[in-house]
């Protein structure tokens, strides 16, 4: 399939929509007209569905266009910033016989990128971008990183990227309408028919470029090369996934963000803990779609492995060893993750000082402060006494204390009450300096003792929670630890 069939093919389905959207409003308009000449009962029930189809259709088109653009994510790095970087691009792009890109920049995703803005529907070039994750620059070589690129610059080569805008466009315009046609049912089924037919064909195309520009990484790098960089990107963007979902997210809890978002995704890609459980997720079995824009990866190494190999000089070396301060670029492109409110309102704190706050303020502080808030109302103290709550466990009340907790918000469930007590017990061994959440990044966090004892409170909470004779031991217990009897929660302990 010729780079000008695929062409024809993507700019025929893309005006074959807008014919579409044509037909529903001349469609719209024709039936309105009739009306308005010779009036019929039958008539006017489809210039309503035909009208508001069109109010739809032109509603979500709108709402495309206004979205176009953008801020582009990263950072911006010239030739004088990284000269090496540029100089391997520029090299690259030579080999591939393509002009090379007119901006770089580097970006916090496991990714490497082309774009090309266009004008006449893509006909014309104007502006090139290429965008570099640096958690790539981290996990490969120099040689997987050349073969990445050199892909990369395949897709100017094969005039692919200007044919991605336009295509790009048509299906985000096709999916926004039939998710605009929710409340006309039969034309919605129509354009869905035709966004199928129109993903199946686009992204069947996006993938035969992805091999094309497979062919020009393996006739730069090599074979190993190209089949590494696949491997690892892979295993890395499982990574970060378990990065974000785990670690991550734990940013604003308790007013916080890392300090160093790179340097911690390192830590975990090291560990040998989490190297093991990303091979496990590695080898399960990929999930392949008609709609896939990118082959799956078995696909391309199975075609990686009979292209012929080139003779090139390997370099093991570090993909940063082409940046000229990899700790500069990393603030750099981690100061770009933030919005203005958060670099200024969030305070940077270390791994362990980050997952200490976020884990208590997540899981503790809540638990600690409705528990006595819940008990005062039992109770009827003038404060939220902690002890207050335990009382009302004392005199049998625990069905009038989990209903107080379920008026602040917990949801109802047999363990509710036991739920909450221990999440707020760990919360005052925390408050008394007895305990800490302590980071792995083998796992999730853990509560230890400062002998380094795990903190195990969830059987002992249960029985205190059923049992009202057993809250004197759990009275004595936390006074031995160091709680007062009129110990209330700080108000800033809550979650922000």
């Amino acid at each position: 399939m010729t780079t000008a069939f695929r062409a024809v093919l993507a700019f025929s389905l893309l005006a074959g929509f807008y014919v579409l959207v044509g037909v529903i409003l001349v469609a719209a308009v024709f039936f309105d007209v009739l009306l308005l000449v010779d009036f019929h009962a039958a008539a006017l029930k489809v210039a309503i569905v035909l009208t508001l189809a069109a109010g739809a259709l032109v509603r979500a088109l709108f709402m495309v266009g206004r979205n176009q653009g953008g801020e582009l994510p990263g950072v911006p790095v010239g030739r004088e910033h990284e000269p090496a970087l540029w100089q391997a691009v520029e090299d690259l792009a030579r080999r591939v016989r393509t002009a090379p890109p007119d901006e770089i920049r580097l970006v916090p995703e496991v990714n490497a990128a082309v774009s090309e803005d266009t004008r006449f529907l893509g006909l014309r070039a104007t502006r090139r971008r290429m965008f570099i994750g640096l958690p790539l620059l981290q996990t490969l070589t120099v040689d997987e990183l050349r073969a990445v690129l050199g892909h990369e610059l395949g897709h100017y080569s094969g005039a692919h990227t200007r044919l991605g805008a336009p295509v790009y466009r048509g299906r985000v315009s096709l999916i926004a309408t039939v998710q605009g046609l929710g409340n006309h049912p039969l034309i919605q089924r129509l354009f869905a028919g035709y966004a199928k037919l129109y993903l199946r064909v686009s992204q069947a195309v996006s993938r035969r470029q992805e091999l094309e520009a497979d062919e020009f990484a393996v006739a730069i790098g090599g074979r190993q090369a190209m089949s590494g960089a696949l491997r690892k990107i892979h295993d890395t963007s499982l990574g970060w996934d378990l990065y974000a979902g785990d670690y991550l997210s734990l940013t604003g809890v308790g007013g916080t963000r890392p300090a160093s978002v790179f340097g911690g995704f390192h830590a975990l890609m090291n560990d040998p803990g989490r190297q093991a459980e990303i091979a496990r997720l590695g080898e399960r079995p990929e999930e392949v779609s008609p709609y896939d824009s990118h082959p799956s990866l078995a696909d391309r190494l199975a075609a990686i492995a009979v292209l012929p190999e080139p003779e090139h000089v390997p370099d093991p070396r570090p993909a940063l060893t082409l940046l000229r301060d990899p700790d500069v670029a990393a603030e750099a492109v981690e100061r770009s993750m933030w919005t203005p409110e958060a670099l200024a309102g969030l305070r940077p704190v270390p791994w362990d000082e980050l997952v200490a706050q976020g884990m208590y303020a997540a899981r503790n502080a809540e638990a600690l402060h409705d528990l006595a808030v819940a008990g005062q109302r039992v109770m009827g103290a003038t404060r939220p006494y902690l002890d207050a709550a335990f009382e009302a466990i004392a005199r049998g009340r625990q069905a009038e204390l989990a209903e107080r907790l379920r008026e602040l918000g917990w949801k109802p469930s047999e363990t509710l009450l036991a739920g909450v007590l221990g999440q707020a017990l760990e919360a005052v061994l925390i408050q008394l300096g007895e305990a800490r959440w302590t980071l792995s990044w083998s796992g999730p966090a853990r509560l230890l003792f400062e002998d380094g004892e795990e903190v195990a409170l969830a059987e002992y909470a249960a029985r205190v929670a059923g049992d009202p004779e057993a809250v004197a031991g759990l009275r004595q217990w936390l006074g031995d630890h160091g709680m007062r009897h009129d110990y209330v929660p700080a108000e800033e302990a809550l979650p922000r």
